[in-house]
């Protein structure tokens, strides 16, 4: 879902960007500026362990967001030890911000893995308008959480930090669309430059082997 439409929306061996059927000779490596960009500036990773960091730029009401959290989750089962992966919610507007709330609230309370994916279903699934503070806390309540404890965290100097944060870190690495993917501090794609999400995981790939071997 590009940014611009936002108003009326609301195996093993070969990485993926190489594999051919049968005999068929390897795809060319994706061309940067087509189904990637490279960022003008450099973002610095969260952690300092030298491990190549992948962002995956997300908004719990995006439908398209909703179709890609599978294939995400079972893209995440085969990370390489040397990659890490984080989930960054965005604000492109002042009425994302509850659902970006939502998620580091959520992390805050140790239930972001029960919820992430239950959130999805209940906005795309069930139909639920889940985008206020007031709907989101009952959806939470309705979950098993303490209201107290949710609407303390939700509110905390914590969570506004790490808000504000990940709206630095979309407008870094320029997000036009979600879902997007940022790699290494230094790439950019999605499903409009890479064609599709699938592609885009393929590029993803191709893009990790590249910083390993220090291009």
């Amino acid at each position: 879902m590009k940014r611009r439409d936002f108003a009326l929306a609301a195996s093993a061996g070969l990485p993926l960007w190489a594999l051919a059927q049968g005999p068929a000779p390897a795809k060319p490596a994706p061309q940067e500026g087509i189904e990637y960009v490279t960022l003008d500036k450099r973002v610095p990773a969260e952690s300092n362990d030298g491990k190549i960091e992948v962002i995956e730029f997300f908004w719990y009401s995006c439908p398209h967001c909703n179709a890609f959290e599978p294939r995400f989750a079972q893209w995440l089962k085969s990370t390489p030890k040397d990659v890490v992966v984080r989930r960054v919610p965005v604000r492109f507007r002042d009425d994302f911000e509850p659902q970006q709330r939502m998620f580091y609230t959520l992390e805050a309370m140790g239930k972001l893995e029960a919820l992430h994916v239950k959130l999805f279903t209940a906005i795309h699934g069930e139909k639920q308008k889940l985008d206020t503070f007031d709907t989101l806390s009952a959806w939470v309540v309705k979950n098993g959480l303490d209201k107290a404890k949710f609407v303390e965290i939700f509110n905390s100097f914590g969570v506004a930090t790490k808000a504000r944060r990940a709206t630095q870190l979309q407008e870094s690495f320029k997000v036009q669309g979600v879902p997007s993917l940022g790699i290494a501090g230094r790439f950019y794609t999605d499903g409009s430059l890479a064609s599709s999400m699938e592609s885009a995981l393929a590029v993803t790939e191709y893009l990790i082997g590249q910083v390993r071997k220090g291009r």
